[in-house]
C-alpha cells in the first residue's frame, strides 16, 4: 500500500514539474513584426491598417490562450499575428511605392510640358 501512495505522489510531482517547466510564450517575433508595421505607417493605409489591427488582436488572444494553458492554440495565434503584421508592412510599402511612382510620372509630365 505504501508503494502505491509513493507512486501516486511521484506522478503528482512529475506532472507539476512538467507543467511548470513549459517554456513561456515567445511573443517577440510577432511583437517585432507589429512594431515594424507601425513604423512604416501601416495605420495610415486602410488595407494595411486592417491587418495591423488583426495582428494586435491575435497577439492579445495568444497571450490570453497561453494564460489559460492552451499553448498550441496560442502558438497558432502568434503565427497569425506575425503573418498579418508582415502583410501590413508589405501593403504599406506597396502604397508608398505607388505614391512615389505617381509623383515621378507627374514630374515627367511637367518636364515634358515645360520643354514644349
Amino acid at each position: 500500500m505504501r508503494h502505491v501512495w509513493m507512486l501516486g505522489a511521484l506522478i503528482t510531482v512529475a506532472l507539476a514539474v512538467g507543467c511548470a517547466s513549459q517554456p513561456p510564450l515567445r511573443t517577440e517575433s510577432s511583437a517585432s513584426a507589429i512594431r515594424a508595421a507601425e513604423e512604416v505607417g501601416a495605420s495610415e493605409i486602410p488595407r494595411a491598417s486592417l491587418h495591423l489591427q488583426l495582428a494586435k488582436e491575435e497577439l492579445d488572444r495568444a497571450k490570453g490562450l497561453a494564460d489559460r494553458g492552451e499553448k498550441d492554440e496560442a502558438a497558432s495565434q502568434l503565427l497569425r499575428a506575425e503573418a498579418d503584421a508582415e502583410l501590413a508592412v508589405v501593403l504599406s510599402r506597396e502604397q508608398t511605392e505607388k505614391t512615389e511612382a505617381s509623383q515621378a510620372m507627374e514630374r515627367v509630365r511637367q518636364l515634358q510640358t515645360d520643354n514644349r
